[in-house]
This record gives structure tokens, sequence and C-alpha cells, in this order.
């Protein structure tokens, strides 16, 4: 194991073979700028024993149904989606739970779905994409949503989408625009009151949050400027929210995310399979490497535990491996970790 066993993964995705030919018969084949990666529950549980991730909460990453015109086909894939992640973590106690996915940019079917979701299935939240067809989170019009979610103290996960505009050649969304689109989604929320209205909604932003933390005071006073409202008030509704270290445990984001969120609000997160195994040993050896160990635990697990108490005092389940494969992962982690003092800014 790392010296992090029985972490909380909040942000890992599935790839399932029947959404995988929906999107091939929709001619999608990559998401944010990135191939379609293979997705089985057995790769998963093998990526988390690498990085001694005890139980991951899966979702779908974008595009989630929103590249379906059709609102009812929409929301009959958002139930199939989740029937099939209740099933995943049934066949896998412990070691995985989900956020439910929701047939937006309608409000109403997906106020009707994350019910069925969170009451029926299970499930430990929903995911909502920052934008989905240029409809931001945050926006008018999703008051039946966000009551239907703070009625059951939910937590929401907010993940980014391709922006509403072409992209740049030579800069994949998933480098730059995916950090935007989290920020315009969180900036909505703490702008039109949404984080003040609904205060047992819990939401996580993906990546550290995109820009936030790093934008924090500028947005602020942006924000105070709009509607009257004082900038302690706003930056107060910013550090309320959580973050996942997803990709961003690097020496030069995290000691921000560190600075800026409030205590107990930052969760470990991977982003695999669409981010590699290689880039997730990379950033959580950022994480291993880069905080004091109470810290370190806070991140890792029993920050994730106050927001799904299931997992509290739950046994940290990991995988029987034979020995090659302890020894080949062992071998994995520790050129990982070489890798990554290497590439520190001031090691040459």
């Amino acid at each position: 194991m790392t010296g992090a066993a029985g972490r909380v993964d909040v942000h890992q995705h599935i790839v399932p073979s029947f959404y995988r030919d929906l999107l091939t018969r929709a001619g999608i084949a990559e998401a944010g700028g990135r191939e379609l990666p293979g997705w089985s529950a057995e790769s998963a549980l093998e990526v988390m024993d690498l990085l001694g991730t005890a139980t991951a909460i899966v979702s779908v990453s974008t595009p989630g149904t929103g590249f379906l015109a059709d609102p009812g086909e929409a929301a009959d894939l958002a139930r199939r989606l989740n029937d099939f992640s209740a099933s995943l973590a049934a066949e896998h106690p412990g070691r995985f739970g989900y956020f439910a996915t929701l047939p937006m940019p309608d409000a109403a079917a997906s106020a009707v779905e994350a019910e069925r979701a969170l009451d029926e299935l299970g499930a430990d939240g929903v995911t909502l994409l920052a934008n989905n067809r240029g409809g931001y989170v945050g926006a008018g019009g999703q008051d039946e949503l966000w009551q239907t979610l703070n009625d059951r103290g939910a937590v929401v996960f907010v993940h980014p989408a391709d922006l509403p505009a072409p992209a740049v050649d030579g800069i994949p969304p998933f480098a730059a625009d995916f950090l935007l689109d989290t920020t315009r989604a969180a900036y909505l929320l703490v702008r039109n009151g949404v984080v003040r209205r609904y205060p047992n909604i819990r939401f996580i932003l993906s990546h550290a949050g995109g820009f936030v933390p790093y934008a924090s005071h500028r947005m602020a006073v942006a924000i105070a400027g709009d509607t009257g409202r004082s900038p302690l008030d706003v930056l107060d509704d910013f550090r309320g929210l959580y973050y996942d270290t997803a990709l961003s445990s690097s020496s030069a984001a995290l000691p921000t995310l560190l600075a800026f969120a409030r205590p107990g609000h930052i969760l470990f997160g991977s982003d695999w399979p669409f981010a590699p195994a290689v880039a997730c040993q990379y950033f959580a050896n950022g994480l291993d490497s880069g905080v004091d160990p109470g810290v370190l635990q806070a991140v890792n697990r029993t920050n994730a535990e106050t927001l799904f108490p299931r997992l509290a005092g739950a046994p940290a389940r990991t995988s029987a491996l034979p020995p090659p494969t302890r020894v080949r992962q062992a071998a994995q982690r520790a050129a990982a970790r070489l890798v990554f003092k290497l590439v520190q800014p001031g090691t040459d």
C-alpha cells in the first residue's frame, strides 16, 4: 500500500459498455479532448489498490446524458446508468459508491430521478455537469431540483464539461477549459445565492475547484459589486464548498487549496480512468509528500466519512492480491515517487 491506505476517492468515473456504444453511435469518441478510456470493475479495483483507495464514489463524466436531444431518452439513459451504478456498488460491497446521473438540463426530470436514486437506490449523491448544452448549474429555473436535493441533504458532485464555445486549436479542453467550466458554475452558485438558499446541499467542485481558490478574492469583489453583498460573505460561500484533489495536488496548486478551503472540505480524487494510472500516481504522490500526516488522513478519508456517514467505522477494504501483483505495484509506486521528486521545482 501507499502511505494512504484507506483512501476514499470521490472523483472516479465509469464508462459502461452500453454507454460507450450509445456515445459511439452518436459520433462521440472522446470527452474533453481525451479518447474515451477503457473501463471495467476489475481494472478499477486494480488501480484503487495501487493508489491505496478503499472506496471509490464513481460517476459518469461528460457528456452525461446531454448528447441526447430528446428529454425522454435522456431520462431513460439516466435511469439505466443509475441502475448500473447501484448494481456495481451491490456487487462490490464497501469498494464502490456512486453519484447518480441526472438528465440535465431538464431540472424537473432531474428532480424526479434524484429522488429515485437517493431514496430508492441508495446513491451517495448526484452528479451535475457544470454546463449542459450551454445552460449552467446555478443559473435560473433550477429551484425544483435544488429543493429536492436540499430536502435530502444531498451531496452534489460538480464536474466540468466542454465549454459552450469552440475549442482552441492546440489546447485540449481537459487541460484548461474544464477548469474554467467548473469556476463558472461555482461563480453562479454563489452569485445567485443557491448555496445560501439551500444550505443542506454539500457541493463538491472537481479538480480543486478549477480556478476558484486562486481567483476567489477577485471573484468576490466582482460579486460584491454586482449584488451589494459583503466580499467577506461571498468568500465564506466559496470557502464552504468542497474541493477534490483530482489532478491538482501539485506543489503549485495544493498550497493554495489548503490555504483557501475551509478545514474539512478537501477530499481525495483521482479522475481515473480519464486520467491514466501514472497521472493518478503522480498527483497522489504530491498529496502524500506535501501535507502533514493529520491533514493527509483528513483529506484521504476522515473528511469523506463526514460527508458519507456510511463509511465511518467501516473497514477499509482492499483486494487480496497475489504476491507477484503486490511486488509489481510496489515497484510502480516507487517509480512514481521518484518521477514526482525529479520534476519538482528546485530539484535540479
